[in-house]
């Protein structure tokens, strides 16, 4: 039996359309977290846990919210109102978790020059090892200096202090190969001509750290909406159910 008026009928099929747009936040989300995570994890010698923890938050999010959706959807068509308050207690979580989200993504953009440096700096010392870890730190160094077309952390006088690069020599990967190169090819400073990797590797990931902060705080600001709906729906079939008990 429907107990609420056609005003209150309103806010119930928008808080049924609001929990479409629910999943969809959390489709969002997760696409969002599995892709910075995918993008960070090729670098997991260079990163600290922390900017892999972030998108695994939002991973996270977003399965819960799959599951939360399902008790606003058929609180609100059933107008039960248990179901309807407990999905509003949730949403509340959810969206104190991606304020969480969302701030720890910006702080992190803020500490990201400092934190790659510190990794890039200290992974500089494996260079050319032969230990496995160091071959992947070598591997990655070399990639990332292709890639970003960078060398050195700063400049290329970074790799004149690592004890592991003999006579002062730089990594071919710093130099662009002429084409058809063969036999021996030495990269030094009379041919580079690249900005230090720090400006590079470090813009590329502070980027991705931004958009994990901006999904976090974008997306609560959509489902505080949901909230007002969800609490104001709640409150309306207490008060139709206490006013029919007492007939």
């Amino acid at each position: 039996m429907t107990l609420l008026s056609g005003g209150d009928n309103v806010i119930k099929y928008l808080l049924f359309i609001f929990n479409f747009l629910f999943v969809i936040t959390g489709i969002i989300l997760l696409s969002i977290g599995l892709a910075v995570q995918g993008v960070f994890f090729g670098y997991e010698h260079l990163l600290v846990d922390r900017f892999f923890a972030i998108p695994a938050f939002l991973i996270a999010i977003g399965v819960i919210i799959f599951i939360i959706a399902f008790f606003g959807c058929y609180g609100a068509i059933r107008e039960n109102y248990c179901m309807v308050l407990t999905f509003s207690i949730l949403l509340i979580l959810v969206f104190i978790l991606e304020l969480a989200a969302g701030i720890s993504g910006y702080v992190l953009r803020n500490e990201t020059m400092e934190l790659v440096e510190t990794s890039l700096r200290g992974s500089m010392q494996s260079y050319v090892h032969n230990e496995t870890e160091a071959i992947h730190t070598t591997i990655l160094w070399d990639s990332i200096q292709r890639n970003y077309h960078c060398c050195g952390i700063h400049n290329l006088t970074d790799w004149t202090t690592i004890e592991n690069v003999k006579n002062n020599d730089i990594p071919i990967s710093c130099c662009d190969l002429p084409p058809a190169a063969m036999g021996n090819f030495t990269c030094n400073d009379d041919i580079v001509d690249r900005t230090g990797c720090l400006e590079e590797f470090g813009n590329f990931i502070e980027a991705h750290a931004v958009s994990l902060g901006a999904a976090g705080i974008a997306i609560c600001i959509v489902q505080f909406v949901g909230i007002f709906f969800a609490c104001y729906l709640a409150r309306q079939i207490k008060n139709k159910q206490g006013g029919h008990s007492g007939f």
